[in-house]
């Protein structure tokens, strides 16, 4: 049977940092997916979860700082591409990287990803993928082994194979990102990245040469010792998810556990940034 999901649409002004605390609270009560854009937020929760008064408790809705506008409608899975067909653009990455779903014609540049979406997060659209697709841009990975933690539709892990990373991990603890990860490595005909489904408690005893994990500030912070323990000598550590506000409190983290700065890259209000052992 086709998985039903409401859609919420909601407006958001001012955006930052409306959206992020929008988002969090959607998480409590049990929305599973989120797609940021000029406006504010899509958010996805699956009907048999949902009800009417689902949205009541929700403090921000009730706050004078922000102007929040939504309206909701029904989305059936199978129906999901037709969805992105209208909502999906192409986009590219510093003039060398193609993002764009397979109905999308190839615009030939030096390397092109090939995503479907579904209800994964991940397309280049968002500022934090953007941004660590330039980090990625910038790092030999020839040979390296790589983990994209939190991989959402694997474009982060799929991109690091065409630079020539080997072997790669790609870890997702939501059952739908694990599905559309197998399915986009496989559209992009990767060889050598291993989907799993779960969480840090996978990377027990594994080494890497660079670590990619784009996801929300508290999973980093509660994560980053494994992350350390997992990286090899002289490895990079690529961290996303986050706000310029929240540097000081990852720095502080990171810096329990002896990586070193290296580099920063900023869009709009979001951050990524580079770490080494």
């Amino acid at each position: 049977m086709d998985s039903i999901y409401i859609a919420y649409e909601f407006s958001v002004t001012p955006k930052n940092p409306a959206t992020e605390i929008l988002i969090a609270e959607l998480g409590h009560v049990g929305f599973e997916s989120f797609i940021e854009n000029d406006n504010g937020v899509t958010a996805y929760i699956q009907k048999h979860e949902w009800n009417s008064h689902i949205l009541d408790d929700l403090y921000i809705l009730g706050s004078s700082e922000f102007k929040i506008k939504y309206s909701h409608h029904e989305v059936i899975q199978t129906n999901w591409n037709k969805e992105w067909e209208k909502n999906f653009n192409p986009i590219q990455v510093d003039g060398l990287v193609s993002v764009r779903a397979p109905f999308h014609e190839n615009p030939s540049l030096k390397f092109d990803i090939v995503i479907e979406p579904k209800m994964s997060f991940g397309t280049g659209h968002h500022e934090t993928t953007h941004m660590m697709i330039q980090h990625l841009l910038a790092l030999d990975l020839e040979n390296k082994k790589v983990l994209d933690m939190g991989c959402g539709t694997g474009i982060l892990a799929i991109f690091a194979e065409m630079k020539g990373a080997q072997p790669t991990d790609a870890i997702d603890i939501d059952s739908w990102c694990y599905q559309n990860s197998i399915e986009n490595v496989q559209r992009n005909g990767c060889k050598h990245i291993t989907v799993l489904e779960g969480n840090s408690s996978l990377l027990k005893g594994k080494k890497y040469d660079v670590i990619i994990a784009n996801i929300n500030r508290n999973i980093l912070l509660s994560d980053m010792k494994t992350y350390t323990d997992c990286l090899t000598k002289n490895g990079v550590l690529l961290l996303s998810g986050f706000y310029k506000a929240d540097i000081a409190i990852i720095e502080s983290e990171v810096g329990k556990h002896g990586l070193v700065f290296d580099k920063i890259i900023q869009r709009n209000s979001w951050v990524a940034l580079k770490y080494l052992k």
